[in-house]
């Protein structure tokens, strides 16, 4: 149980950080490179399957990398571009913070139902593709709405 919650507030803090990277990242402009290296850090994240306890079922693979892409279409709808000064920015959204939590409870939600039936190690296997699947949709979607806008430029 400790666990469980230990990863909650873990989860629950890092959300609370990607809302303010969000928040000031829109002050800067965009770049492919912006879009591109935050999947590329987090996919180290992988290494966790090379010890037996994280390891999953490629059932359990594809279930959740699925419904990390069903989740990326809430941020897909949320993060739109602007053009300002011959420059391209990530536009503020209000509704980013909301939904940002509502996918957090959401999560714990399904955490503690998973948790009953699967071992920790497996269910953070999943959590972690789960949440893999979610941002590199995200930033593919992000990219291409990137390169389309800087080719009217």
């Amino acid at each position: 149980m400790f666990w469980i919650i230990a990863s909650t507030v873990v989860a629950t803090c890092m959300a609370t950080g990607m809302i303010f990277v969000r928040l000031r990242a829109a002050k800067k402009p965009a770049s492919v490179k912006k879009i591109i290296l935050p999947p590329l850090f987090m996919s180290t994240g992988a290494f966790m399957f090379l010890f037996p306890v994280f390891r999953v079922q490629w059932s359990q693979v594809a279930e959740a990398v699925c419904v990390g892409i069903l989740f990326s279409f809430f941020l897909i709808r949320t993060s739109k571009f602007e053009v300002r000064e011959d420059k391209i920015y990530l536009k503020p959204s209000k509704a980013f913070v909301f939904i940002l939590f509502g996918l957090l409870i959401l999560r714990i939600v399904l955490k503690l139902i998973i948790g009953q039936t699967i071992a920790f190690g497996q269910m953070s296997g999943m959590f972690f593709l789960l949440a893999l699947g979610m941002i590199i949709t995200w930033r593919l979607a992000m990219l291409r709405q990137y390169l389309q806008l800087e080719r009217t430029l």
